[in-house]
């Protein structure tokens, strides 16, 4: 890379005056946003919790650490909120003053080579104590006992180009990757779970149901939990399972010659509607059915859609009561928007940063991603409530409330941090602040 220490020169000039431009400004930073984070972040204690469970997993000498696991966790999940993901980032950012204060140090933060030491001392058990955290933030989230839970599963492409422990070719992506499961409750994230590419879209899905059922039960136990998926957790005895614990479920189930047979009454009256209007067509009915290896037969949603194009079948399989109709647009549909918070883990909050060669740091990773998620989501839930930015995406939010300029100054006694005087958002930031005061 280029070191770059002056500019003179290499910039136009301006109504005939020469700029002169440098890096050397002093202890000004680009993140003065974080203070908001750090600030929700001491509220729901999530990186301190995080820490905790942690740190008995940390092998290092006690007399030559430095830099302790809390730490390092602040300065890798708030560099990841910041947009500055990569290791290699904190070479520099390590002296950034504003950086240095949210984490809760005063002097150098961790450098490349050591916080990659950190992510490769990843162990399962670790992993699974992290994961049993962001369970505990989300119950302690609820402020009384929630009526009703619907829980999205789902499955999505993590693609890697190095030789990654685990990483394999899916045929329906066409490269190699890893396959994480996510689980979220609305805009809440559950679980965040890395698999091998090589696998049944569902594996492990049905343990993390019956996991997060027991523990949501014992919390509450009137609850009524429902395990919402697309036609890749269509599986019989995990249906069967839901039914004996009392858990309803919505689920996607792929279109076969069978069931078009059974549902062709539908179609064609669908059809004939359309002949007549001329516009789109669009009938629902549910019927019973049950593959050969099945223990019983179970109700079938069916959407007979027809438009210019022909026929459109959908089928959704679900052991809840109500309108066909209903169900399908209202409660099955819904679960479309847990897209767009997988896009914003791996798109915003780089999830998909999977470079490590050994699993567990990789799923480390994953969590780490996980975690910005979380204070993201908690950050728009309390502290932007009621402001223009209250659903904003993380890139929006990173934008105009993180990217902040500001000038640190230290000394024995204070911490002076003065933001950017032409600050367009300074209305929103004190709205923030307040509504986290009030929490």
């Amino acid at each position: 890379m280029t070191k770059c220490k002056s500019l003179f020169g290499l910039i136009q000039r301006v109504k005939g005056r020469k700029l002169e431009v440098d890096f050397n400004g002093g202890n000004i930073s680009s993140n003065g946003g974080l203070l908001l984070i750090s600030e929700l972040d001491k509220i729901i204690k999530l990186t301190s919790n995080v820490s905790k469970v942690l740190t008995p997993f940390d092998h290092r000498q006690k007399g030559k650490v430095i830099h302790k696991v809390q730490d390092m966790i602040r300065q890798r999940v708030y560099g990841i909120i910041s947009g500055d993901e990569d290791l290699n980032d904190h070479d520099l950012l390590r002296n950034d003053e504003l950086l240095q204060t949210v984490v809760g140090k005063d002097n150098l933060l961790a450098g490349s080579s050591t916080l990659s030491r950190f992510e490769n001392s990843a162990v399962r058990s670790g992993c699974f104590e992290i994961s049993k955290v962001i369970v505990e933030n989300f119950i302690r989230s609820f402020s009384r006992a929630p009526k009703e839970l619907i829980l999205d599963f789902d499955a999505t492409d993590d693609e890697v180009h190095g030789n990654q422990e685990g990483r394999f070719f899916h045929g329906y992506y066409d490269h190699y990757c890893f396959l994480p499961l996510y689980v979220f409750c609305g805009q809440k994230l559950l679980c965040a779970y890395l698999r091998p590419a090589n696998i049944d879209a569902a594996k492990h899905s049905w343990a993390i149901l019956s996991l997060l059922v027991k523990r949501f039960r014992k919390e509450w136990p009137d609850v009524k939990i429902i395990f919402r998926g697309d036609s890749g957790f269509c599986r019989w005895k995990m249906m069967r399972w839901c039914e004996k614990h009392n858990v309803e479920y919505i689920i996607g189930i792929a279109s076969n010659v069978r069931l078009q047979k059974m549902t062709s009454f539908i179609a064609i009256k669908s059809r004939k509607k359309f002949n007549r209007t001329g516009t789109k067509s669009k009938l629902y009915t549910a019927v019973y059915y049950a593959a050969k290896s099945w223990d019983k037969r179970r109700k079938v949603i069916v959407k007979a859609e027809h438009t210019g194009k022909g026929k459109n079948l959908r089928y959704v399989i679900t052991n809840m009561k109500g309108n066909s109709k209903y169900l399908y647009e209202k409660i099955y549909c819904a679960r479309g928007d847990m897209e767009n918070r997988i896009k914003e883990q791996q798109l915003d909050l780089f999830a998909d940063r999977t470079s490590c060669h050994e699993w567990w740091a990789n799923q480390f990773r994953l969590l780490l991603a996980s975690l910005a998620y979380i204070l993201i989501e908690r950050f728009r839930d309390i502290a932007l409530k009621g402001t223009e930015l209250a659903k904003a995406q993380t890139g929006t939010v990173r934008l105009k409330l993180i990217k902040i300029g500001a000038v640190v100054r230290r000394n024995s006694r204070k911490v002076y941090i003065n933001l950017s005087s032409s600050y367009p958002y300074r209305k929103i930031f004190c709205t923030a602040l307040t509504n986290m005061k009030l929490e």
